[in-house]
């Protein structure tokens, strides 16, 4: 069986349900440990009685240690200062043998099944961003990602997951600074100073905004087919990482401004999305008369110009910025 835990609040309630069920749809042997960040997410997650699922409270979680940091970090550095800690805790209360990390605004389009085999003996698999050249940030954000972290537990797995725990309680902000990032930084050197970690190889994990542009994808046979451009290697997806999706009113969402989309990706890796995002609010909705959408980002610039305005709510979107009207049609189609 599969461990794999995650933490999120009610902001991303519908999202880190939303990944719940696309793991839910393609892996069929697996247990989620949902660590909820405040109280509506716990009694909502709670009240859901996910069968492949363990909610876990702060009050379950936290220690006196955490509660300490905690006073120091912004919300955001505190959540990446216990994604480790979360693994932690998992592998020592539940006597997992292995537990891997995943964020919540991953969608799952095939078994991660393979991912975590791909790391054969070795005890630790980390994910590297792959970026597109102009979107190249590892100076600054880290050679790899923190968005799928697999963790054995035996003596070299511990060893370095509590490195990694040490380092992030007494360091982890959202600042660059002594060649150290939040939590993600820290991985940078680990292939070299850890013998035991795998660097996930398989190009369908960890498929995201700073890269994508490097794939065209299409549904074969009922799956998600990448292909590389660069060696016209193909390969199953298994999940994108959706980084930087935001709301806005009036049904616009902003896609991830800082790349370049082509119109496949919108249809074929956003537009489920969307939809599944969707159908998780309606169950959240029905479930608990509480409404999980959130406006996440200001968009006054757009009413000043009638040109783009008429873009988004008459074509469908103007640059990354997407009416829901625009997926009704993909939908229709």
């Amino acid at each position: 069986m599969l461990n794999f835990c995650t933490l999120f609040d009610s902001n991303y309630l519908s999202r880190g349900l939303t990944m719940y069920r696309s793991l839910e749809k393609y892996c069929h042997d697996y247990h989620l440990y949902i660590f909820a960040f405040d109280s509506k997410c716990y009694d909502i997650l709670s009240n859901l009685n996910l069968a492949k699922a363990t909610v876990i409270s702060l009050a379950e979680f936290e220690d006196q240690e955490l509660l300490e940091v905690k006073k120091k970090r912004t919300s955001q550095e505190y959540c990446w200062t216990c994604t480790p800690s979360t693994i932690l805790y998992c592998i020592n209360k539940f006597s997992l043998d292995h537990c891997t990390y995943i964020d919540a605004d991953l969608l799952f389009f095939s078994d991660p099944k393979v991912l975590v085999d791909e790391m054969g003996p070795k005890s630790v698999m980390i994910s590297e961003h792959r970026y597109t050249p102009e979107y190249d940030q590892t100076k600054k954000c880290g050679k790899y990602c923190v968005q799928f972290m697999t963790f054995k537990n035996n003596p070299e797995g511990m060893h370095v997951l509590n490195w990694w725990k040490n380092a992030c309680m007494e360091w982890c902000h959202a600042r660059f600074e002594d060649n150290k990032f939040g939590d993600q930084k820290y991985l940078d050197n680990w292939m070299e100073i850890f013998d035991c970690v795998h660097e996930l190889k398989h190009l369908g994990g960890g498929v995201a905004p700073w890269n994508v542009q490097q794939y065209h994808f299409e549904k074969k046979n009922g799956r998600m087919v990448g292909k590389e451009l660069s060696t016209n290697k193909e390969f199953d997806l298994v999940f994108y990482h959706f980084q930087d999706f935001r709301r806005s009113i009036n049904n616009i969402y902003q896609i991830a401004s800082w790349y370049h989309f082509s119109k496949d990706i919108i249809r074929s890796i956003y537009e489920p999305y969307i939809r599944t995002l969707s159908a998780t609010e309606r169950e959240i909705i029905k479930v608990s008369g509480w409404k999980p959408v959130k406006v996440e980002t200001e968009i006054s610039w757009l009413w000043k110009s009638v040109r783009k305005t008429f873009l988004v709510f008459f074509k469908g979107h103007y640059k990354n910025h997407y009416h829901l009207s625009y997926f009704y049609r993909v939908w229709l189609n």
